[in-house]
C-alpha cells in the first residue's frame, strides 16, 4: 500500500503557516531603505520554527536548509538575535537565545540520506523587502524523489482575479495532486492544475523580477524563438512554481547566469513537486529530471524548465536551437 505522508503533510503546512506569520511580522516592524535586519529577522525566525516542528514530529529526520545560526551569533547588531528570539516566542514561549540557535543548526544537513526534508527559510529576499512576492518553501526528500511539498506564498492571492493578496499555501504529495489554500483561513484545500495552452506563440513565461539568478536575455531569446509576443509574469521566488502550477503562466525558465552555477536543492524541491503533481513538467535545460541525491545542490543538472507539459518539449527544442543546451 502506497504511502500517504498525511502526518508530514501536515506539519509541514503548519510549520510553514506559522513562518509565513512570523514573516510578516518582521516585516511590519518597518524599516529605513537601506536595512535589511527585517529580511534577517524573518530568514533566522522561519528557519527556527519549522526546524523545531520538525524536531518535534520528526526528530529523526536530517534538514538541509539555507541559514546558520553563526551569521546570527556574529552579527554586527547584538540586538539581531534578540529580534529574532522575540518574534519566535510568538509560536514557542519557552524560546530562548540557545534554543533558537539550535533549532537554526538543525538545518545544517549537507550530505545525502534516504530521508531528509529541505528548507529555504525565506525564497526571494529582494521581494520581501520590497513588500512583493517571497515564499517559504519545505520539502519532504525520500529515497532521492520529492514526496512532500509545502509552498508559502504570504503575499500572493489565490487567484489572479482575487482582490487582495492574502496569501496562500501551495501543497503536494506525490501521486496525489497539488492543492491551495488561503494561508490566512482556515479553509478546504482546493485543486489546482496547469493550463492547457498548447499554442507556444499563446504561452506565457514567467521570470524574476530582477535578473540576478537567471539570464533574461537567454529567456527572451527563447521566447523569440517559441514566437511568444505576451509580456512576460514578472515575480520573484518559487511563487513562479506557484503560478505555473495555478495555470497563471505557462513556462519558467532558471537558466544560468555563468558556466560554473549550480543550483541550490532548497530553490526547485518544494516549487517542483507543487508543478508537478499539477500536471505540469520540471526538467533541467537538457531534458533531464531533477537528480536529489547529490547533497544540498543540483550538481547533476543545468537549469531549470518548468512548463504546463504540453509546452515541455516544444521548450527544450527552443534552448538547443539558440544553443542554450
Amino acid at each position: 500500500m502506497p504511502l500517504t505522508y498525511e502526518s508530514e503533510l501536515r506539519v509541514a503546512t503548519d510549520a510553514v503557516r506559522q513562518a509565513a506569520v512570523l514573516c510578516r511580522s518582521a516585516r511590519a516592524e518597518g524599516f529605513e531603505k537601506q536595512d535589511r535586519s527585517p529580511v534577517t529577522v524573518a530568514d533566522f525566525g522561519s528557519q527556527a520554527v519549522i526546524c523545531r516542528a520538525l524536531l518535534d514530529a520528526f526528530p529523526d529526520d536530517p534538514v538541509v536548509a539555507e541559514e546558520d545560526s553563526a551569521t546570527l551569533r556574529q552579527a554586527a547588531d547584538p540586538d539581531l538575535l534578540r529580534r529574532v528570539v522575540r518574534h519566535i516566542q510568538a509560536c514557542w514561549p519557552d524560546a530562548d537565545a540557545r534554543a533558537v540557535c539550535n533549532w537554526i543548526d538543525r538545518g545544517q544537513q549537507r550530505c545525502y540520506v534516504d530521508r531528509f526534508w529541505t528548507l529555504d527559510p525565506i525564497d526571494g529576499t529582494k521581494g520581501f523587502l520590497r513588500g512583493e512576492q517571497y515564499a517559504i518553501a519545505l520539502a519532504l526528500i525520500v529515497n532521492g524523489e520529492v514526496v512532500v511539498a509545502a509552498l508559502a506564498c504570504p503575499n500572493l492571492p489565490m487567484r489572479d482575479d482575487a482582490t487582495s493578496g492574502g496569501g496562500a499555501i501551495f501543497t503536494a504529495v506525490r501521486g496525489r495532486g497539488a492543492k491551495a489554500r488561503p494561508l490566512a483561513l482556515d479553509e478546504p484545500a482546493v485543486p489546482v492544475k496547469v493550463n492547457d495552452t498548447g499554442d507556444p506563440s499563446a504561452a506565457r513565461f514567467c521570470e524574476s523580477v530582477e535578473a540576478g539568478h537567471s539570464s533574461h536575455g537567454d529567456a527572451a531569446a527563447v521566447a523569440s524563438r517559441l514566437g511568444i509576443v505576451v509580456e512576460p509574469y514578472r515575480i520573484d521566488s518559487q511563487c513562479k512554481y506557484a503560478v505555473v502550477a495555478r495555470g497563471s503562466a505557462d513556462i519558467y525558465l532558471r537558466l544560468p547566469v555563468r558556466a560554473d552555477y549550480v543550483e541550490c536543492i532548497w530553490d526547485h524541491a518544494a516549487g517542483s513537486l507543487v508543478v508537478s503533481e499539477a500536471g505540469g513538467t520540471v526538467s533541467d535545460i537538457a531534458g533531464k529530471p531533477l537528480d536529489f541525491t547529490c547533497g544540498s545542490r543540483l550538481e547533476k543538472n543545468r537549469g531549470v524548465v518548468v512548463t504546463n507539459a504540453r509546452l515541455h518539449q516544444r521548450v527544450l527544442d527552443a534552448l538547443r536551437e539558440v544553443g542554450l543546451a
